[in-house]
């Protein structure tokens, strides 16, 4: 086998019924890294998926306990913003991050952990949803699939940081 570009592949997997985690080491220190995660502004140059076809048109992030996480897109096949949004339940600054998805009745708990790893950074995502058909749901419609894009995207501005 080869050797790995200066990035892991994303790596997705369902680990129980309620639980989706996407796994991936990025080439960049974990104050880069957590930055990325937590400014408006770098969010809204990687978080979107270019390839949903959605642009964002705001996005907040109170980074307290209890403070609210808002992002609101647009879609050329909507007429109306689409908003997600949430609470943080946790703040470590560059180790870990916990959220609400408050946008639907059924929203998941996201947590997000950093690790360094010798320079560069893994990061793993934990989505947390109420039930398996929740999340059942959530995978049939493509709601989990954006986490390779998006990564990809994070992988572009680390490497225009550094």
């Amino acid at each position: 086998m080869g050797a790995k570009n200066a990035t892991e592949e994303t790596k997705v997997e369902r680990t129980s019924d309620r639980e989706l985690v996407v796994t991936r080491t990025f080439n960049g220190p974990v104050h880069l890294v957590y930055k990325a995660w937590t400014t408006s502004d770098l969010l809204m140059k990687w978080w979107a998926p270019e390839s949903f076809g959605v642009t964002f048109i705001s996005c907040e992030t109170d980074l307290r306990i209890g403070g609210e996480v808002r992002f609101v897109f647009k879609h050329p096949a909507t007429g109306q913003p689409m908003a997600f949004f949430g609470k943080y339940l946790d703040v470590k600054p560059n180790a870990r991050l916990v959220w609400t998805n408050e946008e639907t009745p059924d929203g998941s708990i996201t947590t997000v952990t950093f690790a360094d790893k010798g320079g560069k950074t893994e990061v793993v995502v934990h989505d947390l949803y109420p039930s398996k058909e929740v999340l059942d749901a959530a995978v049939a419609s493509g709601s989990t699939s954006g986490a390779p894009v998006q990564f990809e995207q994070l992988d572009a501005l680390l490497a225009a940081s550094i």
